[in-house]
């Protein structure tokens, strides 16, 4: 019986791919059997040699997605260079903090380029690609705990990542009958570069971890069977779900 987890003969297009979340998300999917195609500012060399070190195929696009416009060539570099791609995994983004009050527009609109727009966009590229191949295919978007929740001092990221999971359902209501699945992750509380001050401050850290019913800080690597099984078959019906991935921090 085929194994319903095999991303065999798969690629895979992983945006901010060179730590963190987006680093495991890509070796998750390359230890399932998909090559990568990683898309980001400065080459993930570490990401690079993990891939590798799963005999599969790596190929790096330098991109800049804060520019929407960079999408269609970032397609291109993908499919020329491996030959389809069969996975999307939007998971680049960055954040402003400042308060409401005194939120710029640069502060709105650097956030929502680079977490909404060109996510959009990135999809709508790839949705282009796999019809066009008579394919289906799977789209993954990384969505947070502030999809759920309103947070403080993160207008820009909150409104991205709300509208993550609003865009999420609204593409799977139009392309799942094009064999398109589109999802999306909402990581809880990880241990990554981002939450280094906040692991690091007793209090703090003493808090987040009193509301996680896990009691630990998540690993990068528990994102990658969430992954895995919304890009396989495995998960094929599943469409439109914002699944949360947060040791049960939603659920106190």
């Amino acid at each position: 019986m085929q194994n319903p987890f095999d991303l065999s003969g798969k690629v895979a297009l992983v945006t901010g791919a060179n730590t963190g979340l987006g680093q495991a998300l890509a070796v998750g999917l390359a230890a399932a059997g998909a090559d990568i195609a990683a898309v980001g500012r400065s080459t993930p060399d570490e990401t690079k040699a993990e891939v590798k070190a799963l005999g599969r195929k790596f190929h790096f696009i330098k991109a800049d997605l804060g520019d929407a416009s960079v999408v269609g060539d970032v397609m291109d570099a993908a499919v020329q260079n491996l030959g389809t791609v069969d996975i999307l995994v939007n998971n680049a983004g960055t954040i402003k903090r400042n308060d409401a009050l005194d939120f710029t527009e640069d502060e709105w609109d650097t956030v929502m380029n680079v977490n909404l727009k060109t996510a959009f966009f990135l999809s709508q590229a790839f949705a282009r690609h796999v019809t066009g191949a008579d394919k289906g295919g799977s789209i993954i978007n990384i969505a947070s705990m502030l999809s759920f929740q309103g947070g403080i001092r993160v207008a820009s990221y909150t409104a991205s990542k709300s509208g993550i999971a609003g865009l999420t359902k609204l593409l799977a209501n139009e392309w799942a009958s094009k064999r398109i699945n589109v999802n999306a992750i909402a990581p809880g509380y990880f241990a990554t570069n981002n939450t280094t001050a906040l692991r690091a401050d007793e209090k703090r850290n003493a808090e987040i971890l009193g509301r996680i019913p896990a009691g630990r800080w998540g690993q990068p690597s528990d994102l990658s069977g969430a992954a895995v099984f919304l890009a396989s078959e495995a998960g094929a019906y599943v469409h439109g779900a914002v699944i949360p991935v947060d040791g049960g921090w939603l659920a106190r």
